[in-house]
């Protein structure tokens, strides 16, 4: 690992105020789980000057419930929103998600918001010592796209269509089917707008921009998470997603449902929820919706694999809300 200069900022002005100076040249850190493995294996095109510590700021880490309105601090740890008894009862997509996210261990240090702004999955990205310095690092090609494509997007890429690598947050998909909404230090985004593909970027954010609070209003139905992994213990997915669905008079009213890598951000499987509303919640319905989500998928060359187990996890996520 590199020399850099680490800070411990004091309040969320001091940071915004340390990104300013840095122009680009720092980088956060919370829980850590993400940026010390990337820090140690060199993968960033350019290393940080500086690393701006926010577990120093006080008031970052808590879950509140108000005015039907569940308030989660971007520092609390994902095993403490996994083990809050209003999340398991009221929110079960996102318990489930954050149970299900790496190992116990890293529950323990790993946060909510780092969760969401964790950086893409993808061998050729994330290969050490920037072997490979793709699209994604400012340089010129995608290697992904004539190289081992087995875990990349189903649903097409971006970057002018030239990187194919994939988001493997567990709670997104969670936080975006339960309508969520993201506090940052300067204003509310909507989660499903949350999240971009460019060069060195993985969301919306501004470079002094820095994730507060999460506000997730309280649901009306059911909520589940699903997720396929190689290994059950601790595993990046090969598949996750998150259903919200509300049923009145035996018919689905609202259906919410979002997919995570198997494309470059989030996959709001809108085509699913469309097959949805107005029918009854049974198995046959279930299967509509799971055959209308991979309607337009976009296999390649090794991952025509990802097609079925996208269409099993969409069907088992909707008989979860009954």
């Amino acid at each position: 690992m590199n020399k850099f200069t680490h800070i411990n900022a004091t309040s969320i002005e001091e940071a915004v105020l340390l990104l300013q100076r840095y122009r680009g040249r720092a980088n956060l850190i919370a829980g850590g789980t993400d940026l010390l493995g990337k820090l140690k294996d060199e993968v960033m095109p350019a290393y940080p000057e500086a690393i701006i510590n926010l577990k120093s700021i006080p008031g970052l880490d808590f879950i509140h419930y108000e005015n039907e309105m569940l308030k989660i601090g971007a520092l609390t740890r994902l095993a403490d929103i996994a083990a809050e008894p209003i999340i398991q009862s009221q929110y079960s997509a996102l318990a489930q998600a954050a149970s299900r996210t790496a190992s116990p261990h890293l529950r323990e240090m790993g946060t909510l918001g780092g969760n969401l702004c964790q950086d893409i999955r993808c061998w050729y990205y994330r290969s050490p010592n920037n072997r490979f310095p793709c699209l994604r690092k400012s340089a010129g090609r995608c290697y992904a796209l004539t190289g081992d494509d087995r875990y990349h997007s189903i649903f097409g890429g971006s970057v002018e269509e030239g990187c194919i690598a994939v988001h493997p947050s567990d709670t997104a998909p969670a936080l975006i089917a339960l309508n969520a909404q993201i506090k940052t230090s300067r204003r509310i985004i909507r989660a499903q707008n949350f999240f971009q593909v460019d060069e060195c970027r993985t969301t919306i954010l501004e470079d002094d921009e820095i994730v507060t609070e999460i506000h997730v209003p309280k649901p009306h139905g059911k909520s589940a998470f699903e997720k396929f992994a190689l290994r059950k213990a601790i595993d990046f997915p090969i598949v996750n997603g998150a259903a919200a669905i509300e049923v009145q008079d035996g018919l689905v009213k609202t259906a919410r449902i979002c997919l995570n890598a198997v494309y470059v951000i989030p996959y709001k499987a809108t085509l699913a929820e469309q097959a949805l509303v107005g029918q009854p919640l049974n198995i046959s319905s279930a299967q509509a919706a799971a055959d209308a989500t991979v309607s337009n998928a976009l296999p390649r060359h090794r991952n025509q694999f990802m097609v079925e187990f996208t269409r099993a996890l969409v069907k088992r996520l909707v008989l979860a809300c009954q």
